[in-house]
């Protein structure tokens, strides 16, 4: 909601602006100007960007009109949930979790907690460290390694993702200029028309200088800034799974594991100690 509330103030203050003080609006509309700044953004974005950046356009149109997947009510059903689940492996044992992560998406635990059970991600996120606990790894400083690098990487890709939209944001205005200096190179074809007609011309090729300036930082950079913020918001959800993984390992009590994973998260996202507790208490009993 907010990308499309954006888009009606930029639009809404700069044309209206322009027509505030006797602009006249059909001037701005220079189609050859735009094919030719957008159609060099997107060749340069093609020749630039690795496939996996390029096969996820969809991905980082979702992230700028959508925003963070997670929001705070989902961060306090991830630590009810993950309560359960060292609840479960500490008062049964770690084999006890095995028919859960084996088909997660028939599990009775997870399938109480829908927003987790229907991330593929973060499902099996979660999933590969519990079965690494069920093979006997129970080294918390070895698996602290493992999912810093895997976090490392999710980073890495949001940012990948967010840095080829600020590369099209950078170099913008620089085609606007492209797109400019062509139609005045096209206004000095035509030296011999009269004024009205050079005045037109040289309109036009103008309207590629600022065309180029608006796109790239009325677009371009804040979606780039919205994609790492999003990718960024996301990467707590999953470092509040590693919080309490390792909590565990090192030998703490399921509800200390919890309260330590809370207070992991920023405050945006961080749910009461009691608003946690309350709703443990009324979570259903495996």
């Amino acid at each position: 909601m907010k990308f499309y509330i954006g888009i009606i103030v930029v639009f809404a203050c700069v044309m209206g602006g322009y027509l505030a003080h006797g602009g006249h609006i059909h001037v701005l509309w220079q189609p050859f100007e735009f094919i030719i700044i957008l159609g060099a953004a997107t060749g340069a974005y093609i020749i630039g960007q690795p496939p996996i950046v390029l096969k996820n356009v969809k991905l980082m149109m979702k992230k700028v009109t959508g925003g963070a997947r997670y929001q705070k009510a989902d961060y306090l059903q991830l630590l009810v949930m993950l309560y359960q689940v060292l609840r479960l492996v500490k008062t049964k044992g770690t084999l006890a979790i095995e028919p859960h992560i084996d088909k997660p998406h028939e599990s009775s635990l997870f399938h109480n907690y829908p927003k987790f059970s229907h991330d593929h991600h973060a499902l099996e996120f979660l999933c590969d460290y519990l079965r690494l606990w069920t093979l006997g790894s129970d080294d918390a400083n070895e698996l602290e390694v493992v999912l810093d690098r895997e976090l490392d990487n999710h980073h890495h890709f949001g940012h990948m993702l967010g840095g080829s939209i600020q590369s099209v944001a950078d170099g913008i205005p620089a085609l606007g200029i492209v797109a400019a200096v062509l139609g005045v190179i096209h206004t000095m074809g035509s030296i011999t028309e009269p004024p009205a007609v050079l005045g037109h011309l040289i309109g036009a090729a103008l309207v590629g200088t600022f065309a180029g300036v608006f796109i790239a930082y009325c677009f371009c950079a804040p979606m780039a800034n919205a994609i790492n913020s999003a990718f960024e918001a996301e990467g707590h959800y999953f470092n509040c799974m590693k919080v309490a993984l390792l909590s565990h390992m090192q030998g703490y009590a399921p509800a200390i594991s919890i309260e330590l994973a809370r207070k992991a998260l920023p405050d945006e996202f961080r749910s009461t100690f009691f608003e946690v507790e309350e709703a443990i208490n009324q979570a259903p009993q495996m």
